[in-house]
């Protein structure tokens, strides 16, 4: 008796497996849109997490790795600020909204950093403060007013109406923090976490998801059809293989 034909051909394992990889891509491809702040999340939710003692120990053998290292921030320098915070690290940033579009553009980015360390029990790693860009991560405090209360610090000839935003960024010795880096050894300063491998120096004193949520803020719908096709992606990438392995022992 003739076999009968099914009215739908069966997928074939190849077939899940393409399908996987296209939507792994699109996911890929989404958060690449998110730019820097997307890349930085990315980096910072598949960074391996070392102790300060095994960093410590990765810089003094020239093993090139880059990984993340949790402690609280120390420093010989800090200093403070209108608050009495000990800080080793503070940038603030003065934007005007200008223009038909009302785009804020930065007419004043200050920063003030000292050396400072990340430390766990006895051991203690330097972050090279000098690096610290788009990989700084933390809790921004934000004053929004107009340039007529702060005719000091806008160009000449802004007019008073003019909408100023004030950010600030700041790292303090009471905080923990969680610092990204490759360990080296400077002659200076010791074991020390540098950007390296491609990879930006990031310092944040949130938890991970804390700070991915932060680094999407304003993305949410971009972030969630990037999570749904990259795991959409992976279930139809291992439900293939599983197909193709079962395939082959039967």
């Amino acid at each position: 008796m003739p076999r009968r034909r099914a009215i739908i051909p069966a997928v074939s394992p190849l077939l899940l497996l393409a399908a996987g990889l296209v939507a792994r891509a699109a996911g890929w491809l989404l958060l690449r849109r998110l730019g820097a702040r997307g890349r930085i999340g990315r980096i910072l939710a598949s960074t391996p997490t070392v102790t300060v003692d095994e960093a410590v120990r990765l810089a003094q053998t020239g093993s090139r790795r880059y990984v993340a290292v949790g402690g609280r921030l120390d420093s010989d320098a800090e200093f403070t600020d209108e608050n009495d915070r000990p800080l080793v690290f503070r940038r603030s940033r003065l934007a005007l909204r200008t223009g038909r579009r009302g785009v804020w553009t930065v007419v004043a980015d200050v920063r003030d950093a000292v050396p400072f360390s990340v430390a766990g029990g006895l051991a203690a790693i330097g972050v090279d403060e000098t690096a610290l860009d788009q990989g700084l991560v933390v809790v921004v405090r934000e004053s929004v007013g107009t340039a007529s209360e702060i005719t000091d610090r806008v160009p000449e000839g802004t007019p008073p109406e003019t909408p100023a935003r004030l950010q600030v960024e700041l790292l303090s010795t009471v905080d923990h923090a969680l610092a990204l880096g490759v360990p080296t050894l400077d002659p200076v300063r010791g074991p020390i976490l540098r950007a390296g491998l491609g990879r930006p120096l990031v310092v944040t004193t949130m938890e991970p998801a804390d700070a991915m949520r932060v680094l999407a803020e304003g993305h949410r719908a971009t972030t969630r059809a990037a999570a749904a096709l990259l795991a959409a992606g992976a279930a139809g990438m291992g439900a293939g293989l599983l197909w193709a392995v079962i395939g082959s022992i039967r």
